[in-house]
């Protein structure tokens, strides 16, 4: 299997399954869940930059310590998916990727009702 360029850091809320999909798709994958389930955000940006990994999260607290703590990052993928079960979080996940790969490296990504915002 080829590896993928995207690296990720896995936060605790988006779950293992979606963990797996990525491992098993190629992808370079770490998660908090292993690491510390309770790390608290900003080392969990300053591991993800350190290592180039861009962040999958489900945890809107990253907005705010980007944009008006103006904390480095190395992208973010922010999911909008309170409700979602898990099947349908690796769903998203795999749309996305395939979609916007290439868009996304180093940016904050917010997929919410069926789109996707990607910013600086």
């Amino acid at each position: 299997m080829i590896q993928k360029k995207l690296k990720f850091l896995v936060d605790v809320g988006v779950g293992k399954i979606v963990e797996e999909w990525l491992k098993d798709n190629g992808y370079d994958v770490k998660n908090i869940r292993e690491i510390n389930p309770g790390m608290e955000d900003r080392e969990i940006l300053r591991i993800a930059v350190n290592e180039g990994r861009m962040v999958i999260t489900m945890d809107k607290d990253f907005g705010e310590l980007i944009y008006k703590s103006g904390l480095l990052h190395s992208g973010i993928l922010l999911l909008r998916l309170e409700d979602a079960r898990a099947d349908e979080k690796v769903s998203i996940v795999k749309e996305i990727l395939e979609k916007y790969d290439e868009k996304m490296q180093n940016k904050f990504c917010v997929f919410q009702n069926g789109r996707i915002r990607i910013r600086k």
